[in-house]
């Protein structure tokens, strides 16, 4: 039999140590790396000027300047504290619409913004589309988020009367026996 020398004997301790404290050390201050952030898809649609790409910006933290409105789409991750969102923004061109539905695939949301101070027009139009995508098989089941954008300006309309006008009391009722049973929401901005 080998017998270690004492040199060894003493080297092997200060290993053993070495590795005792390491292991402590690592579990009482190194918890490891963070879990990672949930991710959600969502799909952010509205017409042309209506805010989607200022929104976005401001709240990825991006400077409100040179902002240009989105032609064909865009994609941006918008971080949380507890997850991230990756939000497709479409373009809401009148030419570009006709393919909105081509994105919706795989989203987990929708935020439908529309500018609150549009024209008659503008406001009939935004609220077909915003019936059309409530009635998608892809997003009908799914939370919508109605940004009613645009409340500084004069001719902005409150949210009572978006509500009446895009008639989303009755929307509501409809969709109750879903299994989201509040299928929207309006926020204003």
């Amino acid at each position: 039999m080998d017998y270690l020398t004492m040199s060894e004997c003493i080297q092997l301790s200060f290993a053993v140590c070495r590795i005792g404290i390491y292991t402590c050390f690592r579990a009482l201050c190194c918890k490891g790396p963070p879990p990672p952030r949930p991710e959600y898809d969502l799909v952010c649609i509205g017409l042309t000027g209506s805010g989607k790409t200022s929104l976005l910006s401001q709240l990825c933290g991006e400077s409100p300047e040179n902002i240009v409105s989105t032609t064909g789409f865009s994609i941006k991750a918008v971080p949380f504290q507890n997850a991230i969102l990756n939000v497709k923004e479409l373009g809401g061109a009148d030419n570009i619409r006709k393919y909105w539905s081509r994105y919706y695939q795989g989203s987990q949301g929708v935020i439908f913004v529309l500018d609150s101070a549009s024209s008659e027009d503008d406001l009939e139009t935004a609220r077909n589309e915003l019936h059309s995508a409530l009635q998608h098989p892809q997003l009908c089941t799914l939370p919508f988020l109605i940004l009613a954008n645009h409340q500084d300006k004069p001719a902005a309309r409150s949210v009572q009367e978006i509500k009446k006008y895009f008639e989303l009391e009755h929307l509501h009722v409809e969709n109750a026996g879903s299994l989201n049973p509040a299928p929207w929401m309006i926020w204003k901005q």
